[in-house]
């Protein structure tokens, strides 16, 4: 489904990404961990074009993100993101936020994507609050929309860039339970993350990164249960114990 060879990416003279490679199959969800400044949220964000790669190339089913002229609003449409910090237009009410790209984008009519957008909501436990704002909405509440409005344009797959780390911790559950009902759902799935339960708890696959590189890129068990890299033990020992 998604394929990452040997992508290396530059800002200015500081190299982000250094010859990154992995792939993620097919209903698979994998986990990308590593310290901060390691390159987890750059690595996510090519996927799907938002930050462009110097060398490499990523492919998304048999679409290149990394070739000249490929329709880039396309393929995000086919992609699903949610960010750390929800993202959601401020000015519209959660069923708008969720009906915009299913018209805009899919042509949708106004009925079917109000369908949509109402099944989707309901399923998150929020569509009593289907006509509020964003700024009306607990943290936790706003990201299971940001969810919904992903998933609300039938993805292929989803990324998820640090979903929970702008959140309270008594809303983190909230976010990851639905998260976790995605994948048991077969969804494709990439989530850059420090919550190593949910990682333990759902992910096929652990992608470890340090300084830019993969470290590390192994079965969930295996991560967790014999680390091969320095690195990785020393990570997982401070993070583990905490």
């Amino acid at each position: 489904m998604i394929s990452i060879e040997n992508i290396s990416k530059w800002y200015g003279d500081f190299q982000v990404l250094t010859d990154c490679t992995t792939h993620v199959g097919k209903g698979e969800v994998v986990v990308v961990c590593g310290p901060s400044g390691s390159g987890k949220s750059t690595l996510i964000k090519c996927v799907n074009g938002l930050e462009p790669v110097q060398q490499g190339r990523i492919l998304v089913e048999d679409a290149d993100v990394t070739a000249k002229g490929t329709n880039l609003t396309r393929l995000r449409s086919r992609i699903g993101m949610v960010f750390q910090h929800f993202e959601l237009y401020p000015h519209m009410s959660v069923r708008e936020n969720l009906c915009l790209g299913q018209q805009k984008v899919l042509g949708r009519s106004r009925d079917e994507a109000n369908a949509k957008a109402e099944a989707l909501i309901s399923r998150v436990g929020l569509l009593p609050h289907i006509e509020k704002f964003p700024g009306q909405l607990s943290g936790g509440q706003q990201q299971r929309v940001a969810i919904s409005r992903a998933l609300a344009m039938d993805p292929i797959a989803m990324l998820f860039d640090e979903p929970t780390s702008a959140l309270d911790p008594e809303m983190i559950n909230e976010v990851l339970d639905v998260m976790v009902e995605l994948a048991q759902d077969g969804m494709t799935m990439m989530v850059v993350t420090h919550e190593m339960g949910f990682a333990r708890k759902v992910a096929d696959r652990v992608v470890f990164m340090d300084a830019g590189r993969v470290v590390e890129d192994r079965a969930t068990e295996e991560f967790f249960g014999n680390p091969e890299s320095e690195r990785a033990q020393d990570f997982l020992s401070k993070i583990l114990n905490h």
